[in-house]
């Protein structure tokens, strides 16, 4: 994926951070993610980035006042927010850790995540490589369906969860993993974006596994936002009404 395809706010923002090698570089699903953090996110905010890669996120929450919390399993991730934190002069708290570090650190406003979501060949989770930062077992859901069960304690009792992934590892799936831990999910934002590198070189066996059709060439991303279910008011219980479909329409980015 190239920045160059859309997004312009969030681009401009993260076209100057410094990745060091093996390190997720902010992509489209990064900057599509960003633009729904800027709609949460206030002076104050707790936030906290999971799996932050670069920090690109974490600094994007922070220049708009939040206090931001940034955590990633990588050690060489850490390093990178750290340094680019240093670089923008922005006060980030970085913790190199898991889903139980960052439960130990909580709870936040704001949970936002661009975590592995890749479908792979090799079941589990990689313990070192590049690969690490997308590959995410043959449904790609290792860590998203982690990150749906720990959702809840990390969060405030009003807080949110922004999270972004492609429509390959199962939209419909995260929405009720969510709701099954107690939360109100919806998408919030899609795009459609041409296959970059790794899923170009999976297409034989994304296509076995029925996760591709013949013709398909480009995936879909989706954020899903999530929090605590609003309790009905009276007047909602009085006179019910048919869900409204939230939605934004797809946008279709091209090279």
């Amino acid at each position: 994926m190239s920045l160059s395809l859309g997004f312009p706010r969030a681009r401009h923002e993260f076209a100057r951070l410094w990745t060091l090698p093996g390190v997720y570089a902010p992509q489209e699903d990064t900057c599509l993610l960003a633009e729904a953090v800027r709609s949460e996110v206030a002076p104050g905010t707790d936030v906290l980035d999971m799996c932050t890669g670069s920090g690109a996120l974490a600094l994007y929450a922070a220049r708009r006042g939040a206090r931001v919390t940034a955590v990633d399993i990588s050690w060489r991730a850490a390093l990178t927010v750290r340094l680019n934190a240093l670089r923008m002069r922005q006060p980030v708290t970085v913790h190199r850790g898991n889903l139980a570090t960052a439960e130990a650190l909580g709870p936040f406003d704001l949970v936002v995540s661009n975590p592995p979501y890749v479908p792979a060949p090799d079941p589990g989770l990689p313990a070192r490589g590049p690969a690490r930062a997308w590959d995410a077992g043959n449904d790609g859901r290792e860590v998203v369906d982690r990150l749906c069960a720990a959702a809840p304690g990390l969060l405030k009792p009003h807080g949110t969860l922004l999270m972004v992934h492609s429509a390959l590892c199962g939209t419909d799936r995260t929405l009720q993993r969510l709701t099954a831990a107690g939360m109100r999910a919806e998408v919030v934002d899609r795009a459609r974006i041409p296959f970059g590198p790794v899923l170009r070189s999976r297409l034989p066996w994304l296509r076995e596994r029925g996760l591709l059709g013949p013709d398909e060439t480009t995936e879909e991303l989706v954020v899903i936002r999530a929090g605590a279910p609003a309790a009905p008011t009276p007047r909602a219980i009085r006179e019910p009404h048919a869900a409204r479909d939230t939605h934004r329409p797809l946008r279709r980015i091209h090279p």
